[in-house]
Formats: structure tokens, sequence, C-alpha cells
């Protein structure tokens, strides 16, 4: 970073200042002084009402507000700004506190407080502006809300000198006057005493005085996730940075002067430290002189500037909300220095990348914008330290941690003992592109402080070690590489090699100490880290050579990129900043002081050091410089807010700018406004980024443009310069002057334009020559003019169609150039203009009109069009490839007719049935294999169905034979589990019922005719012939499996088996027994002990001791039963039979006759005994339907009882809905 004063505002009267606070949101500064003085200013940046002129700091800064306050009579001593109310409370000597508060553009009185007690030493506002604690030197505190409530008070019984909030506001600290610092809550009350290290460090004692704390709200996040933000300064130059409350590992600084001020900037990455410094250097016999100083340092400790103010005392320092400028009250004079950060950015290939922090990331937000698209890519790297950039890659520096557990060293450095954890501190060097997608990482063990990097090295060095990685191989190497028999050709290379050589991991790595003349392969280099008393403080690399400074003032140089040492000068100053020219003999160099002075670099000799050759060359408050990347005489600096171009050691006239330099090439400076930048970081916008052209490119213009061309060759032969060549020759184009178009492009060495000359120089026309130079401007609209003026519209369809612009094409052919096939090929290359951009209906319109069916092809399927896909087919030829290409797309999208189609048209069957495989759509691949003869997908169908089964999914295998329309197959299937799950009655009915169904389905396939005899051209005795044959593959399917024959007896044998149970349960005990007996005539299917308990339990219920004496005499024969069960079933018999005392009959039952002959039947019989009339069962209630009306099942045909179903909707044993008749 680098600071310098910019403004100085004297007070009236020569009043003393005593405090001084600024406004971090609204930019209102407040100062408070002596006899009550109390005055709040605001600075505003004069802004160009064009929007051209300098911004940011480099503008001029002016009073916008000069208003002083009154009604404090004593000395102001306490000023405090609320931002989030726009509030401000000050307080003076006397106690008096008041509250300021905005009216129309004015500061009044809002409230006033007077306790009479005791003076104010201190006021802080809580991060949100809702609370605000006053502390009173007697030890009184008050903490009120933002509306003037008191929320309470409290004695301290000790003398208080400061108060802080901590970010949150939960906690209070206390500093006393006896440099105690006091940790309370949000409430007041005590919690403990916050450590302080620098008085542990010093010894201890009493002789220590508390000048300042300050504690980072954190409002704009973290520079780090390490980063410390409670800062504690003492009179004696010792600071205290601890990250919160309990820290063991603080950060102590020692400044060597005598404090009165401490404050964190902006964002907390920078802490100002202010005080009084004595200058030693003064002889003996002088008084030693004081003065003031204000250091700046980062949360580590690490030193960064010191700013020298004049004046006997600072009294007050304060941070603008930017971070830009601060303003120290000294004597009766406020000064304001304007501060150029060190922000962590690069520039290559058009991409600006920067960081910035937010509150709710732990990581820094790294942002790559590309300048001239204004697109953003946004990263988040965690621990980032440094940003370099050149060529097309940038590279990120970060720190990395990795932790593990064990005993021993991790790299020779342990951090915690006690826990027994070993941390192990690494750094990671990332490459980039240009969009922050890694290319490459290296890690490296010692902290990377200063980084360069080159288009082809990247050279990171900490104070005592410096590591370079070539992390691009030369050009070079790549086309000379030799083959096997030593052949130089770069053509017997082939592209697989290429590939490797490109895709190798980042080159070689070095690393060596700086004392060292060689550097050491980085395996071979084992870093242990070294305290030296002469440090490395800058390095700077060029394609060929690394010049690394000590504090000392010693430059080391080493060549690349085989590392070694080659010369060593020394200069008198500490070098903090270095840059080389294009190449490398000069060297610019900028001490700690802001001093740019020019060295120049000799030729290689010894290693003794020799003093630098210092060129004639001095500029003060200097704090960046680049150099031309195509002259190496020329270089720009910048020097406060304003920026030198120097040709030489010539300056040109300032410019005023805050500007980042970025390069320095062809006459223009780039610079980025990154204060602006950051500002928004988010949303940048592309004027922050601008060029500034030298003199002598204004000049040359200017001359060419009002002059003439022989007085700007004339100046450019004084100036010269390739840029200045460039545009005598493009400016003598433009007049057709073709021998300066010549001398100009031989002078910039622009072969090709040399040739554009010569090639204009054979045309015979002077419009010709016109248009060709109006093309060559990229004025393409003046070049068709002209070429049309002359009648040449074919010259105009050439230029239309080298430039791609095919939408002019089709309007000068449409308009009478051209002919049909360059009017389709334009029609073409308009459809590839909007396909490529994803337009799909765009593309489609002209397609079409271009006949272009491949294209339509990919523009349908990729707007999901199946339907003109479709209709497309039939446009194609059979034999055309495309056919092949739609079926495949039809199959991807699961449209199998489609597909099917397609592959039919063009012939190719087995693909087709393929198609259908692939789908699942077995019916259809089964019916294309007999409509074309392809018995080949009977073994498909039945090597998928086994492998199914193995697998245990029956029942997918099931699905794939109805699918398949193999309904026999599909109903053996569901036969077999069906007896297979027989103890779950319920799903065994469901299944037999889906077996009868394919039986059905398929009887209905074999036995209907109605396809014949609708057939054209069918006679009666080919619808016999096929109607026997159908009744012989019926019987043959049916024959194999019994099952099959009588489909539907399963299903009636567990629908009446369930039927018993649901009557039986519900206390329909009569109806019970005759389902049950019902039941006799499916022992095939049901088991027969089943069977049996079932009708020996109902009829003992509904005493039908016949019956039940039935059942048992079947239970006590049935095979399988060992003694213990049919011992308990004879005795249950037994018990039964003799209990109840009386014949084993059935009670009277209503007599019954059959409908036939008049016999007597029972209930429960399934036919007539004397003529062997069938009854059939009620599906409904078991019954035998003797003589009542009925209702027939459409799909299974079994009847049920009329009376019985009335408000039944569906089918009771087959559940068909509305299929009675």
């Amino acid at each position: 970073m680098f600071i310098f004063l910019s403004k100085k505002i004297a007070i009236p009267n020569n009043v003393k200042l005593r405090c001084a606070s600024w406004n971090s949101e609204q930019g209102w500064i407040a100062c408070g002084g002596q006899h009550g003085l109390l005055k709040v200013l605001r600075l505003e940046s004069a802004a160009q009402t064009d929007g051209k002129g300098p911004r940011g700091i480099a503008a001029a800064s002016n009073l916008t507000m000069n208003q002083s306050l009154e009604g404090h009579n004593g000395a102001v001593v306490c000023a405090t700004w609320n931002a989030n109310f726009k509030k401000l409370t000050t307080s003076d000597e006397n106690g008096l506190i008041i509250v300021w508060v905005l009216h129309r553009g004015m500061w009044y009185e809002e409230m006033i407080n007077n306790r009479n007690k005791s003076v104010v030493r201190d006021m802080k506002w809580t991060t949100d502006g809702q609370k605000i604690c006053i502390a009173y030197e007697d030890g009184a505190v008050i903490v009120g809300s933002v509306d003037g409530n008191r929320l309470w008070g409290k004695e301290m019984k000790t003398q208080l000198a400061f108060v802080e909030w901590s970010p949150d506001g939960k906690s209070l600290l206390f500093v006393t006057k006896d440099g105690e610092v006091a940790v309370h809550d949000a409430m007041g009350n005590k919690v403990s005493n916050l450590t302080l290290y620098a008085v542990e460090s010093r010894g201890g004692g009493n002789d220590y005085k508390i000048i300042g704390v300050h504690w980072y709200d954190g409002i704009e996040g973290h520079i780090s996730q390490e980063a410390p933000t409670l800062a504690i300064a003492f009179r004696d130059g010792k600071v205290q940075i601890t990250r919160g409350r309990f820290d063991e590992n603080a950060v102590l600084i020692d400044t060597g002067m005598e404090l009165t001020q401490v404050r964190w900037n902006n964002d907390g990455s920078v802490i100002a430290l202010a005080g009084t410094q004595v200058d030693n250097s003064a002889s003996k016999s002088d008084a030693p002189k004081e003065f003031n100083v204000v250091q700046f340092y980062d949360p580590f400790g690490r030193h960064l500037r010191s700013l020298r103010v004049p004046g006997s005392r600072i009294e007050a320092l304060a941070w603008e909300g930017t971070g830009l400028r601060i303003c120290l009250a000294v004597d009766s004079h406020i000064y304001f220095a304007n501060i150029r950060p060190a922000y962590k950015w690069g520039f290559y290939a058009n991409t600006l990348v920067y960081t910035y922090n937010r509150a709710d990331q732990i990581e820094n937000c790294v942002v790559f914008w590309d300048t001239k698209s204004d697109e953003r890519c946004t990263k988040y790297i965690r621990g980032l330290l440094a940003i370099k950039a050149a060529e097309d890659n940038c590279v990120l520096v970060t720190k990395i941690y990795n932790e593990d557990m064990g005993t021993g060293e991790v790299n020779g450095q342990l951090v915690d003992d006690e826990q027994g954890v070993f941390k192990e501190i690494q750094y990671q060097l990332i490459l980039c592109d240009t969009i922050g997608s890694p290319i490459e990482s290296k890690i490296i063990d010692f902290e990377p402080l200063f980084v360069a990097m080159t288009s082809r090295h990247i050279v990171a060095a900490s104070t005592d070690a410096i590591y370079v990685w070539q992390y691009k191989n030369s050009s070079a190497k790549l086309t000379g590489l030799v083959s096997g028999n030593g052949s130089q050709n770069q053509d017997a290379m082939d592209v697989s090699t290429i590939s490797q050589l490109l895709q190798r991991g980042g080159g070689r790595e070095k690393a060596f100490y700086i004392d060292e003349t060689q550097g050491n392969d980085v395996e071979h280099f084992r870093y242990v880290a070294r305290q030296l008393e002469d440090p490395i403080c800058a390095i700077c690399a060029s394609e060929s050579w690394i010049f690394a400074a000590r504090a000392s003032g010693l430059i080391h140089c080493f060549t690349l990129p085989h590392i070694s040492l080659e010369m060593k000068y020394i200069v008198n100053c500490r070098p903090q900043f270095l840059a080389l020219n294009c190449n490398s003999t000069l060297l610019s160099v900028i001490d700690i002081n802001g001093l740019l002075t020019v060295m120049e670099v000799g030729a290689a000799g010894s290693l003794n050091t020799t003093q630098g050759k210092m060129l004639n060359f001095e500029k003060k408050d200097a704090w960046d410089v680049v150099w031309a990347e195509d002259n190496p005489e020329l270089f720009v600096m910048m020097e406060k807010a304003r920026m030198y171009v120097y040709r030489g050691l010539e300056p040109e006239e300032p410019v005023s700018s805050s500007g980042y330099l970025c390069y320095y090439k062809d006459l223009q400076v780039k610079a980025a406004l990154l204060d602006e930048i950051l500002a928004n970081p988010e949303q940048p916008d592309k004027n922050m980024v601008i060029e500034f052209q030298t003199r002598s490119l204004r000049d040359a213009k200017a001359l060419l443009d009002n002059v003439g061309l022989a007085e700007a060759c004339e100046y450019i032969q004084d100036h010269p310069h390739p840029r200045l060549w460039s545009l005598l020759a493009e400016a003598a184009l433009d007049q057709l002057d073709f021998g300066m178009a010549e001398r100009g492009f031989v002078k910039c060495g622009d072969y090709s334009g040399i040739q554009y000359v010569k090639r204009l120089q054979l045309l015979n026309d002077r419009v010709k020559q016109k248009a060709e130079v109006a093309a060559y401007f990229q004025n393409f609209d003046e070049a068709e003019a002209l070429y049309r003026k002359i009648d040449r519209k074919d010259l105009a369809i050439d230029l239309r169609q080298r430039l791609g612009d095919w939408f002019r094409v089709v309007q000068l052919v449409q308009s009478g150039g051209g002919n049909d096939d360059l009017l389709t090929h334009a029609w073409n290359m308009i459809g590839e203009y909007f396909s490529d951009r994803h337009k799909w209906e765009k593309a489609i319109k002209y397609y079409t009109q271009a006949k272009n069916t491949s294209a339509l092809l990919q523009c349908f399927y990729a707007l999901g069009d199946f339907n003109q896909l479709e209709a497309l087919v039939n446009d194609i030829p059979e034999s055309s490839p495309l056919l092949k290409e739609m079926a495949i797309k039809f199959t991807r999208a699961g449209l199998c007719q489609s597909a099917v189609e397609t592959y039919v048209r063009m012939g190719d069957v087995k693909s087709a049935i393929d198609s259908c495989v692939l789908l699942n759509e077995w019916e259809r691949a089964v019916g294309l294999a007999e409509q074309f003869n392809f018995p080949q997908i009977e073994n498909v169908l039945t090597k998928y169905a086994n492998h199914l089964m193995m697998n245990g999914k029956t029942l997918q295998a099931i699905e794939l034979y109805r699918r398949a329309n193999k309904s026999t197959e599909a109903a053996k299937l569901l036969a077999k589990l069906a007896k297979e799950v027989g103890k779950n009655p319920l799903r065994a009915k469901k299944l037999h019922v889906l077996a009868a169904f394919e039986v059905e389905r398929m009887r209905k396939k074999m036995l209907d005719v109605s396809n014949l005899t609708s057939t054209k051209g069918t006679t009666a005795a080919q619808v016999t012939a096929q109607t026997l044959e159908s009744l012989v593959q019926h019987d043959a399917a049916t024959g194999e499996d019994r099952s099959l024959d009588n489909p539907w007896r399963g299903a009636e044998a567990y629908h009446l088996y369930l039927l018993a149970h649901r009557q039986l349960y519900t206390g329909r005990i009569e109806r019970a027994l005759r389902t049950c007996i019902k039941l006799s005539a499916y022992e095939d299917i049901l088991e027969e002990r089943e069977i049996y308990s079932l009708i020996a339990l109902t009829a003992f219920y509904t005493k039908h001791y016949e019956q039940c004496s039935k059942a048992f005499v079947k239970l006590e024969t049935l095979p399988g039963l060992d003694d213990k069960e049919l011992q308990a079933m004879s005795e249950l018999a037994l018990k039964i039979f003799t209990t109840t005392r009386t014949e084993h009959q059935d009670p009277t039952m209503r007599p019954q006759e059959c409908p036939n002959c008049r016999s007597y039947v029972k209930e429960w019989d399934a036919r007539c005994a004397s003529c062997s009339r069938p009854f059939p069962t009620c599906m409904m209630t078991g019954m035998s339907i003797q003589s009542q009306s009925t209702k027939t099942c459409k799909a299974c045909r079994h009847v049920c009882i009329e009376t019985e179903i009335r408000d039944q909707k569906n089918c009771p044993l087959c559940h068909t809905p509305y299929s009675f008749s």
C-alpha cells in the first residue's frame, strides 16, 4: 500500500482539536475541540458532467458541508456516529451529552443529557446502531437505546478510560485507568478479565497505560478466517491484536513510538497506529526531535507503510468508510491522507481478476471479469494470499492446512504439542485460465511473501528462499522434438505425442536459498526456516532473469530458465518494488519511502557485488511503475494521484488518475479503477477499465487528421514506433497513397499489409480500390455500396460471403445477383447460424427452404417434435441412410411404432424386431416375426423368460408372455404361481382368474373366424380348414396342462373357499354349510384336510350331524396323519357324538324338486341323482340354482341368482364391472 497527504483544513481562531469521527456510510466528518468547537464537514469529489474526468481520489475534493454546531461550552472530547440512524452523539469536558439529528440538510439537537457528576471518557454505538454505551470517568456506565430510553446503568467502582462493544453486541469491554480490560455481558455483568499478553511480554509491572481499544465489527467480511480483530494499544508503543476475547496466539507489535491513537480500517485489513517518534539521528548536543508518525500494519503484525505528519500531537484519527482516506486531527488542523491499497488483482487476456470479502463467506470471493464481453465468473478460495497474472493465465496463492494425528515432526514444523496434533502449514500455487478454472497446482512449504509471473515462469519467494515453476514449456522445444532416428521434422511427431506434451504437468520446478548460486530440483530441496539479518524484500522476473532484492539494498540476479547467479548489485535504499523493461536492460526500483529510481543492468560478469549504475532520474511519492511491452525506453508510473508517461527519461504532461496500471503497449496505457470496481464488486462497469493514449500517439493522429501524410511521416521519423507507422500506413491507404502505405507497413514489419498493398495496386479500377480499402477498415456497408455503384453485385456478394453475412447474401441474390445454388447455400448457412445458437424454430424455417432433410432431422429431434419427424419419413427415399438415423432416434425416444415403420420402410426387419424387443413391445415383435417369417424371435422370447424365472421374477416373465401375445404360456405360469401361493387363498384366486382370462384370450384368437370371413376372396373351404387347424392347435395347447382345459375351475375353488369362510364369520352358517359341501368337488385344487375340516365345523354348528360324521370319517382316513393327530381327531369325534345324544342324521330340510324329473334333491346337490341334470352354483351365495331366475357374467360366463346380485356392480368371481346379461 501507499499513503500520502492530500489536503489540509485549518480551524478558525487556531482552536485546538480534541476529537474527530468519520461517518462510514454518508461521509460526514465531526470534529470537536476547545471552547465548545463542534463542526460537521463533508468532502465530496467534484464529478465531471461528461463522466470522462478523473474519478475517486484523483478527482478534486471540495467541502460540500461546513456547519458549526452550537450547544457545548467546554471542550468537546468525544464524538461518535450512528451511521444506521444518521445520528451524531457528542460530549464535552463538563459531562454534557448531545444527540444531533439531520433535518433538511442541517444538524439540530435532538436530545441533551448532563449527569453533572463526571466527564464522559468514551461513547460507543453497537454495530446495528440500536444501543449506545456511555462510560464516565468515575466508573458510571449507562446503556441507552437509539430512541433515548435508558436500558440500564451501573457503577463500576473504578475509573474508566474506554469502552468497546463486541461485533455481535453481546459483550462489552471496559478499560480502566489502571490498565485492566474487563469483559462484561450485554447487561453489565462481569464475565472475566482480558489477558494482556503485551504487558506480560514486557515483564509485567503497572507502569503502562492503554491509549485505545478498537474491535473490528466484521461487516465487510474478513481477509482471512484467522485474522485477529480486537486491538489494544499501549502508550509505550506495544499493540496486542487478538481473535476475540480468548486467543493464546495473540499478535504483538512493537511500534517503537509513543502511541496516541489506534483504528481499524473499513474491512479489517489494515490497522492505523498514530503517535510520536523520537529522531535519534540528531547530534548529542541538540535536543532530540520528535515528530508525528502514523504506522500501518496488517492484522498479522506485518508493517506496511509509515506516514510522517507535521504538527505537535495527533489527537484523533478516523478512517473514511471506503478505507481510501484517513483524517488526522493535529493541533488546529485536519489533515487528509489518501491511501492506495495493495489490492489482490491481476490483468491478462482482457480479463481482470480481483478479490473481495463478504461477511457471509469464510472464503475470499475471486471474480474473473472479461472486460470485453462483460462476463463474470466467481470462485470462492479459502486463504487467498496473492494474485499475479501474465499472458493467458493467472496464479492464485493460497494457504492450506493439513492436520495429522501422530508423533514426530511434519516437515520439521510442530505447532501443538499438548494435543498431539502436528499442523503442517503449506501454501499452494493454483494456475488458472481466464474463467478461473484451475489448470494445475503446486504446493510449497514456505510462505510466498513475494510473487512474480511471466509468460512461462512463476517465481515465489519468502524472506530467505525462492521457488521457480516453469509452468509453460517453450514452443521451440515442442517443434524441435526429435524422433527416434534423430529427425528434426515436426511432421514426424504424431498427434498423441503433442497431446501428451500439452497435458504434461507444469514443467520444471526449482527451489533454492537466496545465498545459493544454483537452483536445485524441488525434490532435493527441503526447506528449513531461517532468520536472516538481510531478508528478501522484493522480487521481479522477465523471460530470462530473476531479480531478488534484499533489505540492505543488495540485488541478486539469476538467469532463467537455468537458475544461476550471474550478478550482484547494491543500491542505496531498501527496495519495495522492482520492475524490468522488456529487454531486461533497465530496472526500476521503488523504495520504502516511495522514491523511484532506474538502474542500468549490465552484462553478466563476476559474482562480486558492484554498485548499481543509477540513471539520472528520481521521482518521489511513486507507488507503481509498468514498462512498455514493445519498447525498452518507455514506461509509465503513478505518483500520488497522477500518472506520468516517460519516453526515455523525459516525461509527458501528467494525467490525473487513481487507476491501477494493467499494461503499456502500442503507446496506450490500460488502467483499472479498482477503487470504484470494489465499491460494487458484483456488478462492475466496463467504464472502470480505461485507456490512456500517449502524447506521441495523440500528436500523430492530430497530424494525420489535420495536416497531411508528409508532415506526419516526418514527425513519426522523429518519434519512431510500430504503432505510429501502422497509423501512417492506414491513413495512406485511406487516401489511396500506396507508396506511403507500403512504406508504413515495411517500417512496422507488417508483411500481410505489404502484400495487401501490392494486391490493391493490381486492381485497375479506383472504385474497386476504394471498396477494398473500406472493407479493410471494416466499413462493409460502404464497400458494398461502392461495388453496387459500378454494378458489380457479384463482388458485393463475395464480400458478404467472406464476412459470413448470409442474411445480406440472400437479399443480394434475391435482388438479382447469384443463382439458386448460392441461395440454397445461403439458406443452409443461416440455418446453421441459428442451430448453433439452439434457435431451432428459426433454423427449421431456413432448412425447409433449402430442402435440407438431414438438418431438419436434427432440428425436429432437438425440439422433440416427433410428429414432424414421422411426417418427414415419407419424404425420404427408401435407400437413404437418413432412415436408419431416424429409426434410431425413434427408438431412443421410445416411439416403437414409428421406429418399426421406418425400419420396415428401409427393409431392415431384424432391426425393427430388435427395436421392439428393446422397448419391451413383444407382441409387436412376435407379430413382425410371424409376418416376415422371422423364427428367431421365439428363441429370444423363451431365453429371456427363462432368465427372468431363474432370477425369481416370475411376474415379469408372465408380463413378457402377455406382451408377446403368448397367452398359453402366461396362463401356465399363472396357474403354477397360484399353486405356490395356495396358503394365501385371495392371492391364489386372483392368479387363477388371470390365468383363466389368458386362456379365454387364447381361445378367442384361435377360434375367431371373423377375420377370415371378412377377408376378400376367402372361400368356405378355406374357412373350414382354418377352423379345424385352430381346433387342433387349441387341443394341443390345452392338452399339455389340465388346468388349461377348464381354466375357471381353480378360480371357482378358491372363490367358494373364501365365500364359505366369509359366511361362517358373519354368522350365516346355513349358507356356509351349503358352500362348504360344494368344496368337496375341488379336492384336486384345495387341500382335503382344509375342505373337510371346514365342512365338519359348519355341519356341527348347523347340527347337520350326518354331514359332520361323513367329514370326520374322511378326515380320519386322510393319508399322512401321525398317531397323535389321529388320536386327537378320534377323541374330538367321540366327544361330539356322545354329548349330542342324537342320531347321526341331518335335520329335516325344506323339500326341493328337480325342475326336470320332479325328484327330491338336497339344497347342496350339484346334479339330480335321477336324471343327472346339473345345477349351476351361484357365485354370490354358493347355492345350487335349480329354478331361480339368474344373470350370467359376459366375461367368465358364471351365473348368479338375480335377486342376490341386485345391488352388485361387479361379478363376484372375476370382478368384471357391469357385465351381466
